[in-house]
Formats: C-alpha cells, structure tokens, sequence
C-alpha cells in the first residue's frame, strides 16, 4: 500500500501554481527517493511521526510539529511508523521540479 494524498489546492486540483496544500496518509515502513526541489515545502505532522533526512543530518517531526525545507535542498522523507500530515509547497508541488533522485 502507497501514500495516499488528497490535493486541497494545486496544479491538479484547482489549477494553482502558486501554492500547494495536500493532506496526505503514509504507511507504516513508506520512504520516498531523496529529492533537490526547487520549492519551500512545510510539512505539518497530524498523526504519527516523520522522518526527514537532510544534507546536515536527520530530523524527527512529531505529531504537531512541523518542518520547512528550502528550494534547493537535499531532503528524504520516510515514515517507518506510518503519518498523517500536511503538506503546503511554494509554488505549487511539480513533478517537474522535484528533482528526486535516481
């Protein structure tokens, strides 16, 4: 089983590439491949916890705490124990310029 991700505001939803806002829900043991975007993402943890590498080391983001993560940076997500959280990107998330690794 995936992420599952509902876009509330976005490229696919309503059209913006502004912003993005999208509720997402992560299993137990998800990770995705590391990514360079060329957006500020803040990710609000609802439930569950996120683990957020990054070129200076390794982040824990609990249920109410949030990260941000400027354009530009080297950061890996995974959720070993399963998440709900919320994630808002400026501008708006793009395949185009996520940048993830190979």
């Amino acid at each position: 089983m995936g992420k599952l991700l509902d876009e509330y505001v976005g490229r696919v939803n309503t059209g913006d590439s502004h912003v993005s806002i999208a509720h997402m829900r992560s299993p137990a043991g998800w990770s995705e491949p590391g990514q360079r975007p060329e957006f500020e993402e803040t990710t609000l943890v609802l439930a569950g916890e996120m683990v957020v590498e990054h070129e200076s080391g390794t982040t824990c983001v609990r249920a109410g705490q949030a990260i941000v993560t400027k354009p530009g940076e080297w950061v890996r997500y995974s959720t070993p124990q399963g998440a709900e959280y919320v994630a808002i990107c400026l501008p708006a998330f793009s395949p185009n310029t996520v940048h993830r690794d190979s």
